[in-house]
């Protein structure tokens, strides 16, 4: 059985970028195949395709979406030429429609950053299947806690269920001059919240993280790269045992903490 695991993706330069946050996620997929064998499919939830209700791509060969503005030409000429998975992606819409949960395939989207940067770093070979699900900011988490729930089931058919976004991302309070700059009180406040709340499997105070956390605000601007985290969270199981992989900032305040879910979904 496959895992449940959530990641921060950084800034798209991760992936050029050496630091502690490359290097764990460049370290972390052998781990995964060396605790629970390699992922017959990886369905990725990216902070980074929104819609309305859930969409999960069925293309056969996703292009490589370079969706940001302003970084080296290098990062642009980058490719994760990963096959698609259409038939996963069918199967997670039935299994959201099962769940009650309206949801659709996508014929065409690729892969956008959220997916492919911590892929090319954990797959650098591309020869894992990838399907893409999209998060939905007008709803809440419990919406993607559910989702989570739904799509529990793959993990028991060998898909790694890989949520992709940032368990701190204001891009406003980055430390502009590289990797420095010290990390401020509400955003470490956040993520020992966050690391306290999944040790005693406080479901409730989770989904309310908007009024319960500390800092909320501050941490997470807006919904969409904590979403993630709540799809995961769901697909580890009713009581899902949270571990914590890696703790860090990128740019001083960017959370790139990971967790991964390894219990019976």
């Amino acid at each position: 059985m496959q895992p449940a695991l959530f990641v921060s993706h950084g800034a798209p330069s991760l992936v050029m970028e050496p630091g502690p946050s490359r290097n764990f996620l460049c370290e972390l997929g052998p781990k995964i195949e060396q605790q629970f064998g390699r992922p017959r499919a990886i369905l990725c939830i990216s902070a980074h395709w929104n819609s309305a209700t859930p969409l999960v791509a069925a293309t056969a060969k996703p292009d490589t979406i370079h969706d940001f503005y302003g970084f080296p030409e290098a990062l642009y000429r980058l490719r994760y030429e990963a096959p698609g998975a259409p038939e996963l992606a069918a199967r997670s819409v039935a299994l959201l429609e099962a769940a009650g949960i309206k949801a659709a395939t996508d014929p065409d989207r690729g892969l956008d950053h959220g997916a492919w940067a911590p892929l090319l770093l954990m797959w650098p070979d591309a020869d894992i299947p990838v399907a893409q699900l999209s998060v939905q900011p007008g709803l809440d988490a419990a919406h993607h806690w559910a989702i989570g729930r739904a799509l529990a089931p793959l993990r028991r058919e060998g898909i790694l269920v890989l949520a992709s976004g940032g368990v701190v991302h204001n891009l406003r309070s980055l430390s502009r001059g590289g990797q420095g700059g010290g990390t401020p009180e509400w955003a470490s406040g956040f993520t020992a919240w966050l690391a306290e709340k999944l040790a005693a499997e406080d479901l409730p105070a989770l989904l309310d993280w908007r009024r319960a956390a500390p800092h909320a605000d501050l941490a997470q601007p807006t919904d969409e790269h904590f979403l993630p985290f709540f799809v995961a969270l769901g697909a580890g199981g009713d009581k899902p045992k949270a571990k914590r992989l890696y703790a860090g900032f990128d740019h001083g305040s960017l959370g790139m903490d990971a967790y991964v879910f390894p219990g019976g979904a």
